[in-house]
């Protein structure tokens, strides 16, 4: 007995979730006409670091810096490469000293801008 309650509860709930679900494509959106609609997406925040650059590779798209700590990142001094487009890459050569601002997304890290 306590078996088939426990089914009929179950199913009945079961059955109360895919009524509510069911009220969301009829939802009434009244006045709501020519109201943006804002997708938000989220870009990862801006670091700035200064360095100097060790090597660039236009054929890949990347600069080599050796910067300093960042501490926004908690990162210590160390040697890496940034994705960089070919317009950042204008009047730069190895040996080059550098501010530079970027992202990190996943682990990828491009330049926003780079400056002597």
């Amino acid at each position: 007995m306590k078996l088939t309650l426990t089914a009929v509860a179950s199913t009945l709930f079961a059955l109360s979730l895919s009524a509510h679900a069911q009220d969301m494509p009829g939802m009434k959106m009244d006045g709501m006409e020519g109201m943006p609609m804002k997708q938000e997406t989220k870009q990862a925040p801006v670091s700035n670091a200064e360095g100097t650059i060790k090597a660039i590779d236009t054929a890949k798209h990347t600069v080599t810096i050796s910067h300093g700590a960042v501490p926004a990142l908690q990162w210590p001094p160390m040697t890496m490469a940034f994705s960089v487009t070919q317009d950042q890459l204008s009047g730069l050569a190895p040996g080059d000293r550098v501010s530079f601002s970027f992202r990190l997304e996943g682990n990828s890290a491009s330049i926003v801008s780079i400056n002597k």
